[in-house]
């Protein structure tokens, strides 16, 4: 049973740690991506609430304990209400796709970096002027889930799969 939550959540942790890894490289160039909306959306969307929301919270925990926050639990938070958002929508879109995965991938990365990048700037002295570079990192943002989200949601179908979890079983739990 644990392997339902637990294989999402090694994945979500994998990806989390290629972005960190990325941002490193990227830091001199002054460019920082932001891929934390994609982390719930496969299991929100294919995993039973018990299991999606277990792997979500938990990747969540992880992330803030990397990340220095200026409100501790802003993205706990904000990847909890991606994940109940998307898996209370799930059954009236074709959750299986890819294309529509992607897409909730974007909105999803856009929500919460949005919410992120609200809560940051509220002590920020010249908040106006911050908004601009964030622009811009949202935009090299969301190329970056475009392209990783169908590598992201294979990977973790296909460990699912490896692990024998029915994920038609699964998703409609």
């Amino acid at each position: 049973m644990h392997r339902r939550w637990l294989i999402p959540f090694a994945a979500m942790v994998l990806l989390w740690s290629l972005v960190a890894q990325l941002n490193h490289s990227l830091a001199p160039h002054g460019v920082y991506l932001f891929a934390a909306g994609l982390l719930p959306v496969f299991a929100a969307l294919r995993l039973s609430l018990r299991h999606g929301f277990t792997a979500t919270l938990l990747a969540g925990l992880a992330a803030e304990a990397t990340e220095p926050f200026r409100l501790p639990g802003t993205l706990l938070l904000l990847l909890a209400a991606v994940h109940i958002l998307l898996y209370h929508l799930r059954y009236r879109f074709p959750r299986d796709q890819t294309i529509f995965c992607v897409a909730a991938a974007l909105i999803a990365n856009l929500a919460v970096f949005l919410g992120v990048s609200t809560v940051e700037l509220a002590g920020h002295p010249a908040p106006g002027a911050a908004w601009l570079r964030l622009f811009a990192d949202l935009a090299w943002s969301q190329l970056l889930v475009l392209v990783v989200a169908p590598w992201f949601f294979a990977l973790q179908e296909r460990a699912l799969v490896l692990a024998r979890v029915d994920l038609f079983a699964e998703s409609h739990r």
